[in-house]
């Protein structure tokens, strides 16, 4: 259905091992940080602007409209099953992991204003761009938020535990 996502996926991972270390020194973390956040980005574009199977080989077009049908969090049962609710949700938790993950600066501030506008832009190219062949959705955005919200909190808890394992250890 998206020939292009694997080859993204590795794309993404390859050019995270490469941009690990620079990145890194850039925010002050650690490269493994880095990369999550690197490769995260990279999967996360990968997964939603490539274009499906359909605009490839038909030359298909989406119908260049959004689908507003559902404003606001998924329903729980949507999450608890292997559906594109849940994938939309899980997408974007290493993101936020990754950003949890750094330490506190103002290029994390940044770069957490970047996430929560990326899911927006994403759906603002699905449905600019109809040679892609995606659908815009609300839905997508609240998904993505979703999981930008949890694997920040992650981050954030997985930091905080980190520092004070560290602090006891002196």
């Amino acid at each position: 259905m998206f020939p292009w996502f694997v080859p993204g996926v590795v794309l993404a991972i390859v050019i995270g091992v490469v941009a690990a270390r620079p990145v890194a020194r850039a925010l002050s973390t650690r490269p493994a940080v880095a990369w999550l956040l690197v490769a995260s980005l990279g999967i996360a574009v990968a997964a939603t602007l490539t274009p499906t199977d359909r605009a490839l080989a038909d030359g298909a077009i989406s119908a260049g409209a959004c689908d507003l049908a559902r404003i606001g969090l998924a329903p729980v049962d949507e999450l608890l099953v292997i559906s594109d609710t849940s994938l939309n949700v899980l997408l974007f938790v290493p993101l936020g992991l990754a950003i949890g993950l750094l330490p506190p600066s103002r290029r994390r501030t940044i770069l957490a204003a970047a996430a929560l506008v990326l899911p927006f832009v994403i759906e603002a190219i699905q449905l600019l761009v109809p040679a892609l062949d995606r659908i815009c959705q609300s839905a997508d955005v609240f998904d993505n938020l979703t999981g930008l919200a949890i694997g920040l909190v992650g981050g954030l808890v997985a930091r905080q535990v980190g520092t004070a394992a560290r602090r006891r250890n002196r």
